[in-house]
């Protein structure tokens, strides 16, 4: 399992760790990243993502999963949460 959010795509970074001699040496940055359950409204069941929490915060901003999924687009998303944008567009397009 990648160190990526699925929705807002955030990964590891990597940069230096700089001590006070000033001596570099390799470090990770890594993402914010929780399990969680969302809701879908228009599919009517839930879903589980390994969200960052900045996408958590993204999400709730923009009223919801489906509306964070509809206005994202299909590149930052994971192949997952790309065939749950399809279903919802799909299910939305049939009301």
């Amino acid at each position: 399992m990648s160190r990526r959010c699925e929705l807002t795509g955030k990964a590891t970074l990597t940069g230096h760790l700089v001590s006070h001699s000033n001596r570099k040496t390799k470090r990770r940055f890594l993402p914010n990243l929780c399990n969680v359950t969302l809701q879908s409204d228009i599919l009517g069941r839930s879903v589980r993502l390994r969200v960052s929490a900045n996408g958590l915060r993204s999400v709730e901003h923009r009223g919801g999963l489906d509306a964070f999924l509809i206005k994202a687009s299909d590149a930052e998303l994971s192949p997952n949460a790309r065939a749950l944008k399809r279903e919802i567009e799909k299910k939305r397009a049939a009301q």
